[in-house]
């Protein structure tokens, strides 16, 4: 990708609204712009706001064989109400049954690097499936979802996946966010409002109690950076 389109990108997106992100991204990269959706609340605004303007973008999401049921239900209802495809990815079957023939089925409770093993396995590898041959990815990320994320750009350059990242809501609020979701009708998952502001698998997410930190209810038994290691902040830029 030329550095110069890059730097261009750089500066005009952050002064522009999430909407206005997307499709000057499109504009610039009318091909290979991948959005990895986790049909968290911030993702079904971004697939808002990419079906309302036709932009040619392709949504993908990753089935991991884990995810709450009201997640599987929130696909197909966001497929009917948008009229768009949503490619689903799923865990190599083969490195799939390795792992749990190996560490057993809930292997993630024991260390956290047991946690990244099956997170490696369920999540990572198919991401860089569906990220294979894309010229930029799309993300659904806030500066305010955590303390790791607080710096996090509207453009930067991964180093770990050698992908330019594009995160059209980085500097947008939750309450932002909920508000284009309350006034565009945006289907969200009925989870959010049972206390799961961040939604993954259903075994290593439970609902965070006031005053916690919107990702404390992921991974909660743990004391780390609250990650899979799709984002890894601090080596990005």
């Amino acid at each position: 990708m030329r550095a110069s389109l890059i730097a261009e990108l750089e500066t005009t997106l952050p002064g522009l609204s999430p909407a206005e992100r997307l499709a000057l991204a499109a504009r610039h990269l009318p091909e290979g712009l991948v959005f990895s959706s986790s049909l968290g609340i911030e993702d079904q605004v971004l697939t808002d706001m990419i079906a309302r303007q036709n932009l040619p973008i392709r949504i993908v999401t990753l089935d991991t064989g884990r995810l709450f049921q009201e997640t599987h239900e929130l696909i197909d209802k966001t497929r009917a109400r948008y009229k768009i495809p949503i490619e689903v990815f799923f865990p190599d079957g083969e490195a799939l049954s390795a792992l749990v023939s190996s560490k057993g089925m809930n292997s993630f409770y024991h260390s956290v690097d047991d946690r990244k093993a099956c997170c490696q396995v369920r999540k990572v590898a198919p991401l860089r499936r569906a990220l294979q041959g894309a010229s930029a990815w799309i993300t659904g990320l806030r500066a305010g979802q955590s303390e790791n994320r607080k710096s996090l750009p509207v453009v930067e350059w991964d180093s770990s996946w050698g992908l330019l990242k594009i995160n059209p809501l980085a500097d947008w609020s939750l309450e932002e966010v909920e508000q284009y979701g309350q006034v565009h009708s945006v289907p969200v998952n009925p989870l959010h409002g049972k206390g799961y502001p961040s939604i993954g698998c259903a075994p290593c997410t439970r609902a965070i109690q006031p005053g916690e930190d919107l990702r404390a209810g992921r991974w909660w038994w743990e004391q780390s950076h609250k990650e899979c290691g799709l984002h890894a902040r601090g080596t990005t830029n």
